[in-house]
C-alpha cells in the first residue's frame, strides 16, 4: 500500500524506503533490504502527500532525512519517467 494515496497497488510498481538495522532510513532499489520498509508510488503527487503528512515517519518510526527525501524523489521521478 502507497503510505500517500493509501491504494492497494502492486509491491514491485512502488518505491520503498526501509529503516535499516541501524536506525537510518534509505532508499531499497532492489526491494530486498532487511528491515522496516514503507511504499510510494512513483508520482510526485504521492510523494508531496507521504510527505506532508509525515506518513513515511510514522510507517518507518523514525525520522526521515532530507538527503534522503532527495533521493526519494530522484527514485519516483525516474521510475514515473520510465512508466
Amino acid at each position: 500500500m502507497c503510505v500517500g494515496c493509501r491504494e492497494m497497488k502492486e509491491k514491485r510498481s512502488l518505491v520503498r524506503v526501509v529503516r535499516a538495522e541501524n536506525g537510518a532510513a534509505c532508499v531499497d532499489p532492489t526491494g530486498k533490504m532487511n528491515g522496516r520498509g514503507a511504499y510510494v508510488c512513483p508520482s510526485a503527487e504521492c510523494l508531496k502527500k507521504a510527505v506532508k503528512s509525515r506518513a513515511l515517519d510514522r510507517a518507518l518510526e523514525v525520522t526521515v532525512s532530507p538527503e534522503v527525501m532527495e533521493r526519494l524523489a530522484s527514485e519516483v521521478e525516474r521510475r514515473g519517467q520510465s512508466e
